[in-house]
């Protein structure tokens, strides 16, 4: 919600829990955005908001302001495209159905994923759900996490570059809605939506220019562009588009913990950005020290 500024930064909005698929608890996600000097951090783990008040409590407790978030699993075409979300209302009746759904899914997909892999590996359910915590979003990376306490990968950098990549015959796919739907959730939830790393290389590279229109007549906010994944060519478009449209422009770190190299704080938000967000936001509050 708009009102008087009272957040510091520097600031990232874009770090993970184990309540999907990052590796510590949302108080120690805080405790080490803290530690990298931050000064304003979100939790946007995917599709599921019930690490905001352990993270908030944690937060407010080091001196640093809380930016709720999360992270919407959205599908164009064949693309995955990561919708973050920030200060929309969690309890919003369309939003949560939508959550749910996406989540209920990923469950089912994640059985199926590991059903396939047990035909020549030597894999369980049961691993996978050793690597899970409380009602996270199960996904791919917990398989991963699964595999290399197997013994089946080194990592799970390994993991995904071996067995988990989709050449191997494994992969199936998920539920998703497609980007304009998710944003007009996220909106009509009173929150701002903003495209995480929007721009990377492979099969996933950038939405097509009509499309991202379509989505910023919608309400899209914003592009994470300063994000280790975004190519230089993509980043060159969408600066022309952020430009051209007015739109918020942010940069993060996507950490997950040990589940990638991601450190809080090697991207950033721009001070006034962070303030156009948190001006943009009617479903909730920023929490503050």
């Amino acid at each position: 919600m708009a009102g008087e500024r009272r957040w510091e930064g520097p600031s990232d909005l874009h770090l993970h829990s184990l309540r999907s698929d990052g590796t510590e608890p949302p108080a120690a996600v805080m405790q080490a955005a803290h530690r990298y000097a931050l000064r304003t951090a979100a939790l946007t783990d995917h599709d599921t908001t019930s690490g905001w008040a352990e993270a908030a409590d944690a937060a407010t407790s080091l001196g640093m302001t809380f930016l709720p978030g999360m992270e919407l699993s959205a599908k164009q075409e064949w693309r995955s495209v990561h919708m973050l979300a920030y200060l929309f209302d969690p309890d919003d009746a369309a939003l949560r159905a939508e959550m749910d759904r996406i989540r209920g899914d990923r469950m089912g997909r994640a059985e199926r994923i590991v059903n396939k892999i047990a035909r020549d590996y030597d894999l369980t359910w049961d691993d996978v759900v050793e690597q899970t915590h409380g009602d996270a979003t199960v996904g791919r990376p917990h398989i991963a996490d699964a595999l290399v306490a197997r013994g089946l990968a080194r990592d799970r950098a390994a993991a995904f570059a071996g067995i988990l990549n989709p050449r191997q015959g494994y992969y199936v796919p998920h539920y998703a809605p497609d980007p304009l739907t998710a944003v007009r959730l996220i909106v009509g939830a009173g929150g701002v939506p903003i495209i995480a790393h929007p721009t990377p290389s492979g099969r996933d590279r950038m939405m097509p220019p009509d499309v991202l229109h379509r989505l910023i007549d919608a309400g899209l906010a914003g592009f994470e562009l300063d994000h280790r994944e975004n190519t230089e060519g993509g980043k060159k478009i969408l600066r022309a588009l952020v430009q051209e449209r007015d739109l918020i422009v942010t940069g993060s770190s996507d950490y997950h913990g040990l589940g990638k190299p991601n450190l809080p704080g090697e991207n950033t938000t721009a001070d006034e950005m962070v303030q156009r967000i948190i001006d943009l936001g009617t479903g909730t509050s920023p929490v503050y020290p």
